[in-house]
């Protein structure tokens, strides 16, 4: 199993790094679980949110750093890097470089991605792209 989910983790940073969500469903579940309060449930949802990702960041490469497998679940740390030249969550391109890491859990079922939990760092993605949504607070 460990190897089948080494490989389903693969198509996942491949349909990144390439650039072409048509392979959202080479690796998640129709019913896709998100547990990331900006990406909705479903295949479609992912397939939507990552394309508006690679329309702000069309060079956008991702990074395995760690990949941990037990039993139905994978763990990941990721790096994401990209230039942003299009609108990302109302930020106009600003051509600067963002990068930040991740780390993901999934659950899989059935040999597909079918719920997933994510940590990362917004306010510091945001701080890169110069919209410092937490300046003066606490002054």
């Amino acid at each position: 199993m460990s190897d089948n989910h080494r490989e389903l983790i693969q198509r996942f940073v491949d349909m990144i790094n390439s650039h072409d969500v048509s392979t959202m469903a080479e690796h998640t579940a129709p019913g896709h679980i998100d547990h990331n309060p900006i990406v909705a449930d479903g295949i479609e949802a992912n397939t939507a949110f990552f394309q508006q990702i690679f329309d702000a960041f069309p060079d956008v490469k991702i990074l395995v750093h760690d990949l941990i497998v037990e039993g139905d679940r994978i763990v990941g740390r990721f790096e994401y890097s990209g230039t942003h030249q299009g609108v990302f969550f109302g930020i106009p391109a600003t051509g600067r470089t963002l990068t930040f890491q991740t780390i993901d859990i999934w659950r899989v079922e059935d040999g597909l991605l079918a719920e997933h939990w994510d940590q990362l760092d917004v306010a510091g993605m945001f701080h890169q792209l110069g919209a410092d949504f937490y300046a003066g607070q606490g002054e």
